[in-house]
């Protein structure tokens, strides 16, 4: 559909804000749930040393960008052995920016823009509201996409 917008050039930048997926196939799940047997200094160093993400948003994000532009990286990966396709990103000449959000930097001028004005209108994302008590039940809800979940709010004590 980008390629179709902009007439196959590919968007000027993406941002990929995916990152891991928490459910991923079941060769690296069982690979993972493995690990987890071993003494934690071996399960560390197996995680560092062979853990694989799931790339597919990635790998999307590096065909969708245009030639000589730009992939914001802002989803977490933690494997290390990432299998990705580094001839496209040469030969397409793209900067890749990334890192993990600067929290504290931010939290104090968001927070003020979300409580004077909303502006942002985030309280219009949600499409599920349930109780606290409901979390599993609105988690393989947003998993299985049931209902239209896109984003569900948790209120304590309901």
């Amino acid at each position: 559909e980008v390629r179709r917008l902009t007439g196959g050039r590919g968007a000027d930048g993406v941002v990929e804000a995916v990152g891991m997926g928490a459910h991923g196939d079941s060769v690296k799940s069982t690979a993972t749930n493995l690990a987890g047997y071993l003494p934690k200094p071996l399960a560390r160093a197996a995680a560092a040393s062979f853990g694989v993400d799931s790339t597919a948003a990635l790998r999307l994000a590096f065909d969708a960008v245009r030639r000589g532009g730009t992939v914001s990286l802002i989803g977490v990966y933690g494997g290390t052995a990432d299998p990705i396709n580094m001839m496209q990103i040469f030969d397409k000449q793209l900067t890749l920016r990334m890192g993990q959000a600067n929290v504290k930097r931010w939290t104090p001028e968001l927070l003020e823009l979300l409580i004077e004005r909303d502006a942002f209108d985030v309280e219009n994302l949600a499409t599920h509201r349930l109780g606290l008590s409901q979390a599993p039940a609105a988690y393989e809800m947003f998993h299985k996409k049931k209902d239209g979940c896109l984003k569900v709010v948790l209120t304590p004590g309901s």
